[in-house]
């Protein structure tokens, strides 16, 4: 019997061979390809025996009882996520999720992540969730949830372990750069909203629009945001912050659309791959969305994938100035390939360039201007006294003149600051994008006095 389902197994992972080994030849048609060369690199009958006695020994000798469906779905599993970080197999309820997720609400930390040699890696905080509320960092390492270890486990089993029911809690132990030791979290589940864009009126004809990720509509909301802000300023503004920081990316169309309404024209991103499927172009179509304000984006090393196609693609339009750190580097492009059943595998398909021909795979976008990670706020007085000519010893004492006097005798009061810093500019990046906003708007009144 275990022969002869052996036999079967070798039949069917040949016919499988076969079939992408046909799919690769159809795909490289545009390359001469030796026969020899190609026959090469087919699986030898061995090499399927090999497989199916592994199969065998596992399900005979393995500590516990373990179905052929199980071995199957991990197989598979393994063959994905040995190709990349970000290509993986999903079972059917997982794909449900995964769809789930993908509409922008879904229950859990709102923690975009990827498994990097047996370890949870953060790429980006969804703003606003529970786990950027903690303090969760991108780039910082889980090692830990409720205690039990990471390592061993598949992204999918980690991840399906953070997800739960809102407000239950998890506790997650982490690594990060620069701590000696290991920092804990309790973390409360909740809903995670995919409300995508917030804006704000920073000041008169200066605003703030913040994309946290890219999902379906939010080109769309974005053009709204823009028109409100129009409206709240009373006219056209003359500079925009477009804050990208801790974005993970999304839909590409979404960031196509984004860029489009900053764009009158002109390549927006390009990708390449195998395939005819994987090779696209987007370009920019006329209107601006704007007027042509001056646009700062902020970007930080959280932000990723479809995040740095905008920013890459302003940049190289020279439409705006980076501001900030550099980018995560996630320059592949993922697709979702449903099967029969109803599970999924996520495939990295291409890669992505932007308007110059820069590949952003593991290098990032660099900032035009370098911003540290910093944080405004208001010294407390208590700590911080200075000490005064009056707090001398010997000083010489005031001599007070009649005017003096009578303005000591009329009273007038100083009215103190009660918030730490400008409510719209607590942010130390934000700020100083606004300083480079305004310096970059008087810049063009001295070369164009007539805009005065």
């Amino acid at each position: 019997m275990r022969k002869h389902r052996n036999i079967l197994l070798i039949c069917f992972i040949l016919g499988l061979t076969l079939s992408l080994s046909n799919s690769s030849i159809s795909a490289d048609l545009e390359t001469p390809v030796s026969l020899e060369t190609e026959a090469a690199k087919i699986l030898s009958v061995d090499d399927l025996r090999n497989f199916a006695e592994i199969f065998g020994l596992i399900k005979q000798n393995y500590a516990d009882k373990i179905s052929d469906k199980k071995l199957f779905e991990e197989a598979v599993r393994g063959l994905l996520s040995d190709l990349d970080p970000h290509s993986g197999y999903m079972t059917t309820d997982e794909y449900k999720e995964f769809a789930e997720e993908a509409t922008g609400q879904f229950v859990g930390l709102g923690v975009e992540v990827s498994l990097e040699n047996g370890l949870l890696k953060v790429l980006s905080p969804i703003d606003g969730a529970p786990a950027q509320r903690a303090g969760i960092k991108a780039g910082d390492l889980i090692i830990k949830f409720n205690d039990e270890p990471v390592k061993g486990k598949t992204l999918a089993e980690v991840v399906k372990a953070m997800r739960g029911e809102p407000g239950t809690e998890i506790k997650l132990t982490i690594i990060r750069n620069g701590q000696e030791a290991p920092i804990k979290f309790a973390l409360t589940r909740d809903v995670v909203q995919g409300k995508s864009v917030k804006y704000r009126l920073l000041e008169k004809n200066y605003v703030y629009l913040q994309i946290s990720s890219f999902q379906p509509g939010t080109g769309k909301s974005l053009i709204e945001a823009v028109n409100h802000l129009k409206n709240e300023n009373g006219g056209p503004f003359n500079g925009l912050v477009l804050d990208l920081r801790n974005n993970p990316g999304g839909v590409v169309n979404e960031a196509v659309e984004v860029c489009d309404a900053f764009l009158d024209s002109g390549l927006i991103v390009y990708t390449k791959g195998r395939t005819e499927n994987a090779e696209m172009r987007f370009n920019a179509t006329p209107d601006d969305v704007t007027g042509g304000a001056t646009i700062v984006v902020l970007i930080n090393n959280g932000s990723a994938s479809a995040s740095e196609i905008v920013a890459g693609a302003l940049q190289d339009n020279k439409r705006a100035i980076i501001m900030g750190e550099k980018s995560f580097g996630k320059g592949t492009v993922q697709t979702v390939m449903p099967l029969t059943g109803g599970a999924a595998i996520k495939l990295t398909i291409a890669r992505y360039f932007t308007p110059s021909g820069r590949s952003i795979q593991a290098e990032g976008i660099k900032p035009d201007v370098k911003l540290a990670q910093l944080k405004l706020q208001t010294l407390d007085k208590a700590k911080f006294e200075t000490i005064k000519e009056a707090d001398l010893m010997h000083h010489l004492t005031v001599v007070k003149s009649k005017k003096a006097d009578e303005m000591e005798k009329m009273k007038i009061e100083t009215i103190e600051s009660t918030e730490d810093v400008s409510k719209n500019n607590s942010d130390y990046a934000v700020n100083e994008a606004l300083n480079l906003l305004k310096g970059l708007g008087s810049l063009a009144n001295i070369a164009h006095p007539s805009k005065m």
